[in-house]
């Protein structure tokens, strides 16, 4: 990376106080999916009826990449790979650890793990009206994806199958990580 870009902090750069980011312990998969239960119960709280599935262990250890905040994990981003680009699968966050700039961090570690991996863009799907969903990405300069790739299209089509359009409008953002990209 060069320095220009370096000293650039883009929407998804986190503050200098942002909590440390890492890439998870083997050790610590198998805490992720209590964290993920307790971040959905926010989406009942917002009216949002998510259907019952949880990440498991196994299909966190296939991610191309994990990454938590805390000891032991109160948060974590986990990054696939779709159609040549980077893919944020989820970010979730305890809800007692929310509104501390956790979500910010774990999106600009996420988006510093592709950037240096050399992805042109990073994806992902998200509830279109909620709070912390599509406007929050939007605010960190995701744009809609007019034309999802054959991969990202079969991940929307897994999504409506498991019920989580019937919880809200979905969308396809994505943030384009080099010039001309």
């Amino acid at each position: 990376m060069d320095d220009e870009r370096q000293s650039h902090r883009s929407p998804a750069t986190p503050r200098a106080d942002a909590a440390d980011v890492r890439r998870a312990e083997p050790g610590e998969l198998r805490l992720l999916p209590a964290v993920e239960l307790a971040a959905d119960a926010l989406f009942a709280r917002a009216g949002v009826a998510l259907p019952e599935q949880l990440t498991d262990v196994a299909e966190l250890e296939a991610a191309a990449c994990v990454l938590v905040t805390g000891r032991p994990p109160v948060g974590f981003a986990r990054l696939d790979v779709l159609d040549g680009n980077a893919h944020l699968e989820q970010v979730s966050v305890h809800p007692g650890h929310v509104r501390r700039g956790l979500g910010t961090a774990l999106l600009g570690a996420a988006v510093a793990w592709a950037r240096a991996r050399g992805f042109p863009a990073l994806t992902l799907t998200t509830f279109e009206d909620v709070a912390w969903n599509a406007p929050w990405y939007r605010r960190h300069g995701f744009t809609d994806l007019q034309h999802p790739g054959p991969e990202l299209l079969e991940q929307r089509r897994a999504e409506v199958r498991a019920g989580l359009d019937g919880a809200g409008r979905r969308v396809v953002l994505h943030l384009p990580l080099h010039p001309g990209a």
